[in-house]
């Protein structure tokens, strides 16, 4: 059993690993994306920041102008100092009154002025009696509007609420004008705003400590490799995957084609790489086994299978992670040299066993006639060597006649002398015949079936042993006149119990004692799945076991046209 192959992650950082006058390298990736994710989340907490603080400081600019504009109109409301303007004195009485509100409200000054503009309140008392500054009284006192404005004053630039002074008659008698300096307004907004600011610089350094624990993360996940190695490796692995000679064929956890190579789509005659990615494994190549190892997470190593007439070795391994099953891959490479190899063998080794068996029959044959020879016994001895070479004689013309390939003489012919030597009887019916040679695959599943079944038979015939004096007897059957291939072998053996009918063609199930039993029938009927055909089991004429077994006669050659 093939050891199982290294963890390749584990691989990847071991190669990575030894150079360290890189190292700065190593961390380039993780500084690029901490600093561009804390940058970008900087920048949008920045701006945002900057407009809500903006907004804010609008806001309370606003709500100061309001409160300046309400408390000149509650001044301008008061009967006293509505009634002041007709003394004689307006600022001894407008005065007290405009510094306690001044006090009790916070603006920096409370003025108010008669229709000239000239001031009967003031913050200081020695510029009572002058005009106005700021140019922008006209509104109230000409058009008799409330409003808030922004104008530099005798104190310095502030907001101020302005309203003008009705007396009873509703006549415009002055203008009061309440203000808040803009330094003051300015200490406010930064008062009020700091607070934001703090939070926004607070969620950048959040930001930035995200950005760190992503980058490790991110780093982590590709195991520590720069992106320019990864996209090194990305095409040194898909040219590697593209020239090797082995078919390799992955899928993800759900089944879906992840990846194939051009031999793979080779073997399997996909179409092109992008229609086939992303595909169910199940829809692509309908009898994969792929789902097994992903569903049990198991390997599988050196399993034989067809593609096509093209014999091919696979290995099927799942890919782990956290031990967990993330997906499965298959490598398949072809099997037609070792094919051609094993089978050359093959028909060396039944050439040898066939001389072997010819070789200790004539000898017995040999030491006979020697000694029909010795005692005189000319006629008898001319008698047996004319019987044996017609026997010989019959049963090559009967192969030569009958069956149209010549590696099925082969075997049928190694096969009977294996029989006549094991003491069997095996009859191949007079009616068979293969008129059509076969592929080279059909050579080799008829070859497996037929040897099979045929030492399946002689072994089963020899366990019955028989009072009737009949000996073990086993008899063949095969055609290719109909649709399908036909062959029926049957013996005059035990048979098969009731009990076994249905695990009999169970890998590993066999009624011989010993090990490494199991794998003949079981292997004849998968053969016969994959090439459109069945085997059946019931009781024979010679009253043992009869095999049936169909197959596609895809299996022969098609005949070659005819010359004109």
């Amino acid at each position: 059993m093939p050891s199982r192959p290294a963890d390749p992650i584990a691989e990847v950082r071991r190669l990575r690993r030894p150079r360290a006058r890189r190292h700065w390298l190593t961390r380039s990736f993780r500084l690029q994306v901490m600093l561009l994710v804390g940058v970008l989340l900087a920048a949008m907490l920045l701006a945002q920041g900057a407009y809500l603080n903006h907004r804010k400081a609008e806001i309370i600019a606003d709500q100061m102008g309001e409160r300046a504009l309400a408390v000149a109109t509650s001044v301008a409301a008061i009967p006293e100092l509505v009634a002041a303007f007709a003394d004689e004195d307006p600022a001894a009485t407008i005065q007290p009154i405009a510094e306690r509100i001044r006090r009790q409200t916070g603006a920096r000054y409370v003025v108010v002025g008669n229709t000239d503009g000239i001031r009967y309140s003031h913050p200081l008392p020695e510029r009572l009696g002058l005009p106005m500054v700021g140019g922008d009284n006209d509104r109230a006192l000409l058009h008799g509007e409330s409003y808030v404005s922004e104008a530099v004053g005798s104190l310095g630039e502030a907001v101020r609420g302005k309203t003008p002074v009705v007396d009873a008659e509703g006549r415009i008698i002055g203008i009061v004008s309440v203000g808040f300096m803009l330094d003051r307004v300015a200490m406010d907004v930064g008062r009020h705003t700091s607070l934001g600011w703090w939070l926004v610089a607070a969620m950048i350094l959040l930001g930035f400590a995200g950005a760190y624990g992503l980058s490790r993360h991110l780093k982590r996940v590709i195991l520590g490799l720069e992106p320019h190695e990864i996209a090194r490796l990305a095409m040194e692995k898909e040219a590697i995957l593209q020239s090797i000679h082995e078919g390799i064929l992955a899928v993800n956890r759900e089944g879906a084609i992840t990846l194939v190579n051009q031999q793979a789509r080779r073997f399997l005659d996909l179409p092109a790489e992008r229609e086939v990615l992303g595909n169910p494994i199940h829809e692509v190549v309908p009898n994969s086994r792929l789902l097994e190892v992903l569903e049990r997470g198991e390997q599988q190593f050196d399993q034989q299978m067809w593609l096509g007439d093209h014999p091919v070795v696979v290995n099927r391994v799942p890919v782990m992670h956290g031990g967990e099953v993330e997906g499965a891959v298959a490598t398949f490479r072809s099997r037609r040299e070792i094919v051609d190899l094993s089978n050359a063998l093959s028909a060396a080794s039944r050439d040898v066993d066939m001389l072997r068996a010819q070789a200790h029959e004539f000898s017995n044959k040999l030491y006979t006639i020697s000694g029909l020879l010795q005692l005189g016994r000319v006629a008898d001895a001319l008698a047996l060597i004319h019987q044996e070479s017609e026997r010989a004689q019959a049963q090559m013309s009967f192969l030569m006649g009958h069956v149209a390939d010549p590696v099925i003489s082969g075997t049928l012919l190694g096969k009977l002398t294996r029989a006549r030597e094991l003491g069997v009887r095996l009859e191949i019916d007079d009616q068979s015949s293969l008129s059509t040679p076969l592929t080279a695959t059909g050579q080799e599943v008829l070859m497996t079936v037929i040897g099979n079944l045929l030492d399946n038979a002689c072994h089963a015939a020899l366990q019955e042993r028989r009072d009737d004096g009949e000996g073990a007897r086993v008899r063949l059957f095969f055609t290719d006149l109909g649709e399908q291939l036909l062959i029926e072998v049957e013996d005059n053996g035990p048979g098969v119990a009731a009990e076994h009918v249905e695990a009999i063609f169970t890998e590993g199930f066999s009624t011989k004692p010993g090990k490494h039993r199991g794998i003949g029938l079981a292997l004849v009927a998968r053969l016969c799945r994959e090439h459109g055909g069945a085997i059946t089991l019931e009781e024979s004429e010679l009253g043992g076991a009869c095999f049936t077994v169909v197959l596609d006669r895809s299996l022969c050659r098609p005949p070659l046209p005819s010359k004109p």
